[in-house]
């Protein structure tokens, strides 16, 4: 990948977007991860208004640093870079109050997961309403488009996607031509969606590398069959992923009305 060539073209395509739609620029939720920091990177390049909102919710430790980390080394390297910390637990913790939970844990603990990126999304659409700003999001290729690892309206509710058509492996790659903090390039990348430190890897059950590897097999048409042993497993976990989140990846089903009823 020309790592130059690639980085002039999402700022010149993130600048002429917000040009076009009339904003003053981006707002970024910054994690302390590998996507949300060169997507901040690249929204800082452009020279226009980049908002960074860290917005903790019973975050690990290890993410807050991380997060702060990169947000000072935008804000000391670019001036069009100004950065909030909301602190979303208390809201959280009020919301958990009013609803029902009548459910096993598992099922209880994954809701409140996907409640926690939806109300970052909210927070983020504030401040965009507030300072006439454009949501940019930090999906890449293999989570938008591969396993769907994503909230549905929580970090999939963004107005544009600046790095979705990346792999993760070549968002590193963005990442060290960036200069992105080292701690961020060697941890491990996670949703942070749980107040732990699990990763990614943790709840998926393969690698990024290896979810890679199976979306270019899907591409080409293999099937589970044409492999044995690791690569079958992780075929079989991408194909899981891939078929169950595919209401993430196309557009919302809508009922037509035939004409002769309307």
């Amino acid at each position: 990948m020309h790592t130059e060539k690639v980085t002039e073209h999402i700022v010149s395509w993130l600048k002429n977007y917000a040009t076009s739609a009339g904003v003053k620029g981006f707002v970024v939720g910054v994690s302390g991860g590998i996507d949300s920091a060169v997507t901040s990177t690249l929204c800082a390049k452009t020279g226009l208004d980049v908002l960074c909102l860290e917005m903790p919710i019973h975050q690990a430790a290890s993410h807050v640093t991380r997060a702060q980390e990169h947000i000072s080394y935008l804000e000391k390297n670019f001036k069009n870079v100004k950065s909030i910390r909301t602190d979303l637990t208390p809201v959280f913790e009020s919301f958990k109050t009013e609803v029902i939970a009548d459910a096993n844990q598992a099922t209880v603990d994954m809701a409140l997961a996907n409640t926690r990126a939806r109300l970052r999304m909210t927070t983020l659409y504030y401040y965009a309403g507030l300072y006439k700003l454009l949501v940019a999001g930090t999906g890449n290729k293999v989570e938008d488009f591969g396993v769907g690892f994503y909230t549905k309206y929580g970090d999939g509710g963004v107005d544009l996607s600046p790095i979705a058509d990346l792999l993760k492996s070549e968002v590193y790659e963005l990442g060290n031509y960036l200069k992105v903090p080292e701690s961020i390039m060697t941890a491990a990348p996670s949703d942070g969606l749980f107040g732990d430190a699990r990763s990614d890897e943790d709840q998926i059950g393969a690698s990024y590398p290896e979810l890679e590897w199976a979306m270019k097999m899907d591409d080409l048409g293999k099937t589970e069959s044409d492999f044995t042993d690791r690569e079958q497993v992780v075929f079989k976990i991408y194909k899981r992923f891939n078929n169950a989140n595919k209401h993430k990846m196309v557009a919302i089903p809508i009922c037509k009305i035939p004409e002769g009823i309307l």
